[in-house]
């Protein structure tokens, strides 16, 4: 008897959550953060809810981000989910047609029209969900992210964690010198830093 309980209370909780994807209105949800803090991973999570309660979703990323593979985002604990790569923000807008959930990854590396678009498939009555980096490796607010974060409905803002002291990380520190705003990378070019460790580093560097 206790057993079937549990078994109809968890049906009861899965229906309100499948209800709750599917009664979503347009809305445009950005998760953002340092590298390593798990924004690509949270972009999946949510596709895949989507997805289970029988919406049709599309995930895009920008043509240049080929770090583990060219089709697909890919989490950096290698959970992954297809994708559809693009070079501009209008071709998302185009090859959106007829879909209920729009992601999209790495969208700091996509140009600045990405905002206009997210607005019209929201008011269109789409869901979109936005993973980026809000800062680059300086501390500048990088690309389209902070005008995202400005239009969104919700900002979800996740945390690595400081590579030398375990704080909660601010910022994505590069370890190899290039000045370029777009350097694609991983652990052996980027870490994540608190903002103390981070100005320490940048005091370090600047004294060799």
């Amino acid at each position: 008897m206790q057993f079937l309980k549990r078994l109809c209370t968890f049906a009861l909780i899965m229906m309100e959550n499948l209800t709750g994807e599917i009664h979503r209105p347009g809305r445009i949800e950005v998760v953002c953060g340092s590298m390593f803090s798990g924004k690509t991973e949270e972009l999946i999570r949510r596709m895949r809810r989507a997805k289970f309660a029988k919406q049709k979703v599309e995930i895009f990323k920008p043509s240049i981000d080929t770090r583990y593979s060219d089709i697909e985002v890919v989490s950096h604990d290698q959970t992954s989910i297809k994708s559809t790569p693009v070079d501009t923000s209008s071709s998302i807008l185009l090859l959106s047609s007829d879909i209920d959930v729009v992601g999209i990854d790495e969208a700091q590396f996509l140009d600045d029209g990405l905002v206009d678009v997210c607005n019209e498939l929201a008011n269109r009555g789409v869901r979109v969900i936005i993973a980026g980096l809000d800062m680059d490796f300086k501390g500048n607010p990088f690309g389209p992210m902070p005008a995202l974060c400005a239009i969104a409905d919700e900002v979800t803002k996740v945390h690595a964690i400081c590579v030398r002291c375990g704080a909660l990380a601010y910022l994505s520190h590069r370890l190899v010198h290039n000045d370029k705003q777009v350097l694609l990378g991983e652990k052996m070019e980027y870490e994540p830093l608190c903002r103390d460790c981070y100005q320490k580093a940048i005091k370090e560097e600047s004294n060799k």
